[in-house]
């Protein structure tokens, strides 16, 4: 015994089967007109005024600055007025009335760009009639220069779809008058001269919204690489910091766990409840050591060795500073306030904002001398590296650098919640000026 299976297929007859690729190409364009020319046609879109930051306008005094940011509105009108001259001496007799039909759909472009694409269309007809047959046909010369003047400014002030859907419905309204009343006006057709004076218009214009939009694109897209450099380049610091605090950070974890472990030996018939005690501290020590190994692996670069010296402190500074010198940099140390110990994240941030600072100047001010000044005041910290400007005349040419070192100072000093200012100073030179916080004892055991 044998099933047979009976499959239905839907009719294709009733709108539910596929559309042929023509069908769907004029499905779209017809949703594109009507998305274009009718849907808010009358909405109010003003003329914004133009830019004055480029390369001309720039260069304009102030009060002529301000009156060149009104050059579209300005060339509209001049266009508006000639359309005005070319209806008056071609129609003198109705100029009263062609005049205006000329001149509202230009000015209108300034409002309702799209509108003004209607009124005019609607203005062509009623300009024949009244105007004279042998001026020309289907447009007579003011409609010319005005349907022409409204097709640019309305294709520049929309997208190149728009503007196609402009010049069809223009070809469709010669056409129709053609094949109409063609015969009767044929010694004044203009509608060859008509449609490809706007099609050689609506192609410069296409190409302008194409160049502008890539240019747009392109700027935009610089915007995001420059971002994304720059999260990149504060991850690297962040990074580099974290590798430098993880040999601080481990060897205090070290000495509490070592000293936790010694702590019991050193008490005869300790308590059990202290040798817990040392246990548990021992092993949290020894945990968060783990962890901070752990955790520090993920930053670290495979190219990274660990450092074989301690990490430096501001004891090393007067060695850094003759290597500086060593390089033909002048540069001078000055220590205000009692000199202090400071934990050691303090001392190692602030040899590195000194050693960048230093490096900056050699980048930047080759030739120029340097000061560097460390005051140890009550609750923090204060370091001033200031540079002069490079002596005039000099042979050496500062190099741009990467632009990591100001970010890598301004996370050091963020990290332990200080402060920080870099600028240029009125001399011409850069300063750079930093306070870093360090808690008081009282604090500390608080």
């Amino acid at each position: 015994m044998t099933e047979t299976t009976h499959m239905q297929t839907p009719p294709t007859g009733d709108g539910a089967g596929p559309r042929s690729p023509e069908f769907r190409l004029a499905a779209n364009a017809l949703r594109g007109l009507r998305q274009d020319l009718f849907h808010d046609a009358f909405a109010y879109r003003p003329l914004l005024r133009m830019r004055v930051d480029g390369p001309l306008t720039r260069r304009l005094p102030g009060p002529l600055r301000e009156y060149a940011a009104w050059t579209p509105h300005a060339v509209i009108s001049a266009a508006a007025v000639i359309t005005l001259l070319m209806a008056a001496v071609d129609n003198s007799g109705t100029a009263a009335l062609l005049g205006p039909l000329a001149v509202l759909p230009i000015l209108l472009t300034m409002l309702r760009p799209i509108a003004a694409f209607w009124l005019s269309m609607a203005a062509t007809p009623v300009s024949q009639v009244f105007g004279s047959s042998l001026d020309g046909y289907p447009w007579l010369p003011a409609s010319f220069a005005c349907h022409l003047t409204v097709l640019t400014v309305v294709a520049i002030r929309t997208k190149p779809r728009t503007a196609a859907c402009m010049w069809a419905v223009t070809a469709v309204y010669a056409f129709v008058a053609d094949v109409i009343l063609g015969p009767v006006y044929y010694y004044g057709d203009d509608t060859a001269p008509m449609l490809v004076l706007s099609a050689l218009v609506m192609l410069v214009v296409a190409v302008w919204h194409t160049r502008r939009e890539a240019r747009q694109e392109v700027t935009a897209q610089q915007t995001v690489t420059a971002h994304e450099r720059s999260k990149r380049t504060l991850l690297e610091e962040r990074s580099t910091i974290a590798r430098e605090l993880h040999d601080v950070v481990a060897h205090h974890m070290s000495v509490v766990a070592i000293q936790a472990e010694a702590a019991p030996y050193r008490v005869e018939n300790p308590p059990p409840e202290l040798e817990r005690a040392f246990a548990t501290i021992r092993e949290n020590a020894v945990a968060a050591l783990t962890e901070l190994r752990r955790v520090l692996g993920v930053v670290r670069a495979e190219d990274y060795e660990a450092p074989d010296a301690p990490q430096p402190t501001l004891a090393d500074l007067d060695g850094l500073l003759a290597n500086v010198r060593g390089t033909g940099l002048s540069v001078r140390k000055t220590v205000t306030g009692a000199v202090r110990e400071l934990p050691q994240g303090v001392e190692l941030s602030a040899y590195r904002i000194v050693q960048e600072a230093l490096s900056n100047t050699l980048r930047h001010a080759p030739g120029a001398s340097a000061q560097v000044e460390i005051g140890y005041v009550l609750g923090g910290l204060g370091l001033r590296v200031v540079n002069d400007p490079p002596p005039a005349g000099t042979l050496l040419k500062p190099s741009p650098g990467a632009g990591h070192g100001i970010t890598g100072m301004r996370e050091r000093v963020s990290m332990l919640n200080g402060e920080m200012t870099a600028g240029a100073t009125d001399e011409g030179g850069y300063e750079v000026a930093v306070y870093l916080p360090v808690p008081s004892a009282s604090e500390g055991d608080a």
